[in-house]
């Protein structure tokens, strides 16, 4: 139902096991991918001038493990050696999951996917001139914008939130699906980037249904507990600051109805929640609340590797 797999595509595999040729590469690793961390680049596999390609961060602690993989089909076009290579995969190093291989998203697979969304006119100007703005990267997707305004529309959602609203791209995507009777409530503390979201609101014709926070965003939650909005609340969407994540979840837990949606994006942190020797605030703030919420009997629970990680959230 939450699209666990919608960014993780199994690979086509071939009817016979490859022995493994393991070939530790540094110089054809991606770089600046994951600041502080030793890159490999595995290439496994190697009969009849095929090849599988695996970037990992963490391949370096699995040496000792004997790596297995099936080969990976060239397609056509690419030449015989990895460069030709079109997609990687990744596999479990706990080999109780059956060595299943998963689609890891490449520079070419994913300008492939994003010839496949559906994004709105008003969206793409957004985006475009967000592009060209100080801090861009922080913007959603165009397939994870897609992904939470199908959730609202699943969810028949009438009232939502958001925190953490940038240049509007996200709210912008949820307002449109949103009914006219329909209510998001955008916080947001810098105000330069509110005002590009609020013109594009007008120009979409939706700033009827956001209501606009400046102002930090706990407060702004806590003003709502207190005025009595409990449970009223069918969707949340979190893209703010990272360090304030758990105290961000405990209080929309308070607004958001039963059967409710919360989701927090940012889950997977570029890679760095999976790197033991990356220790900074931000990363071991997400490290936690993701250890926090795996074990939350208050909330189901499915997190989803679409940009840089959602975890969707459903109150139980």
């Amino acid at each position: 139902m939450f699209f666990q797999f919608l960014h993780m595509v199994t690979w086509a595999l071939l009817p016979r096991w490859a022995s493994p040729l393991l070939i530790l590469s540094p110089h054809l690793s991606r770089r600046n991918l994951l600041p502080s961390t030793i890159y490999s680049t595995a290439l496994l596999g190697r009969t009849s001038g095929r090849l599988l390609h695996i970037s990992s961060s963490i391949l370096p602690a699995r040496i000792g493990r004997q790596v297995r993989a099936r080969n990976s089909n060239r397609l056509p076009g690419s030449c015989s050696f990895c460069c030709g290579v079109e997609a990687s995969v990744a596999v479990a190093s706990d080999d109780n999951y059956g060595n299943k291989q998963v689609i890891s998203v490449t520079p070419r697979l994913y300008d492939y996917l994003l010839t496949n969304v559906r994004e709105p006119e008003i969206l793409r100007e957004l985006r475009e001139e967000t592009a060209t703005m100080r801090g861009s990267q922080m913007q959603v997707s165009p397939d994870q914008a897609q992904l939470l305004a199908m959730l609202v529309q699943i969810l028949g959602a009438e009232k939502c939130i958001e925190v953490g609203v940038y240049t509007g791209y996200s709210s912008l995507a949820i307002a449109l699906v949103l009914p006219e009777s329909g209510r998001l409530v955008a916080c947001e503390r810098d105000a330069v980037c509110l005002e590009v979201a609020k013109r594009y609101y007008d120009r979409a014709g939706v700033s009827h249904k956001v209501d606009v926070k400046h102002g930090l965003a706990a407060d702004v939650l806590r003003s709502m507990i207190q005025l009595g909005e409990t449970c009223s609340y069918d969707f949340a969407f979190v893209d703010a600051e990272k360090r304030m994540y758990q105290e961000y979840f405990e209080l929309l837990l308070q607004l958001v109805r039963v059967g409710g949606l919360i989701v927090m994006d940012n889950v997977l942190w570029h890679g760095k929640v999976a790197n033991p020797l990356v220790m900074d605030s931000k990363t071991l703030s997400i490290r936690n609340f993701n250890r926090s919420v795996m074990e939350d009997k208050r909330v189901s629970i499915s997190m989803v590797p679409i940009g840089d990680g959602m975890t969707i959230c459903r109150k139980l």
